[in-house]
């Protein structure tokens, strides 16, 4: 765990370098929620989203280091990719660590003004980590996204059906999940998020989490995160604490 909050501290050392430079160009943070916004980072400009992510449930841990790479080609089409640069993970079995898996998505959006715009995202993870790590099989998603400001607060709702590369007899092999994100800005540099998510398969329990996060912002080039979610279903409820940072890495064009 004490690794994984250095190595997000070195990183943040290197967004600040990176903010610094270059052009004006705001970045556009997808962390720290689990929903995606519609809008899609600077065409040309290369984002990262780095941190650290520690969970809790019973006797179980799971520390890791997500990561996420961000390139919109236009101003409709983009992709990302991202997932766990590394694993630690204990409970009852036994400790492993590692690789964990790598996700791949490509994304549309519609701008329909300056305060709405829909989005669709078609994306895959790939069974990169280990089978005590991961599934080990393929889950391919689709999700449907809809941003909005509503005065001062931004709104992402997402709704997103996920078909399962493995799952028990007896269980569904598609997970429904649905997830609405608020956030405002507290002064010019901080910012507050809150957010509900759920999701439901045949033959499992509903999930229901929660999660709110602070948000700095020394500049539009820069944005720190910290906060924590609770699932409180399926039970053992899981705590999760995280930290992370987004900047532009480069501009390509």
């Amino acid at each position: 765990m004490t690794r994984c909050w250095i190595g997000c501290g070195l990183l943040a050392l290197c967004g600040l370098a990176s903010a610094a430079e270059g052009d004006d160009d705001a970045i556009t943070p997808y962390r720290p929620s689990v929903s995606s916004p519609a809008q899609l980072p600077v065409p040309g400009q290369l984002e990262v989203e780095l941190g650290g992510l520690h969970a809790r449930s019973d006797d179980a841990r799971r520390s890791s280091v997500p990561y996420a790479f961000k390139l919109a080609f236009n101003k409709e089409w983009g992709v990302v990719i991202g997932g766990e640069a590394h694993v630690w993970a204990r409970d009852d079995s036994g400790k492993a660590q590692g690789l964990g898996d790598t996700t791949l998505v490509l994304k549309h959006a519609w701008i329909v003004d300056e305060a709405s715009a829909f989005g669709v995202e078609l994306g895959s993870k790939l069974p990169t980590a280990s089978d005590d790590i991961g599934s080990g099989r393929a889950d391919y998603t689709l999700n449907t996204i809809y941003s909005r400001d509503i005065g001062p607060v931004h709104m992402d709702a997402n709704l997103n059906a996920t078909r399962l590369g493995v799952f028990d007899d007896g269980t569904g092999g598609t997970q429904l999940g649905a997830s609405a994100s608020f956030s405002g800005a507290l002064s010019d540099h901080w910012g507050l998020t809150g957010e509900l998510s759920g999701t439901h398969r045949a033959g499992t329990a509903n999930g229901t989490q929660v999660l709110t996060a602070l948000t700095y912002s020394p500049s539009k080039r820069l944005t720190f995160d910290f906060g924590v979610a609770r699932a409180f279903r399926p039970t053992p409820a899981t705590t999760q604490v995280f930290a992370g940072v987004v900047f532009p890495l480069t501009k390509l064009w």
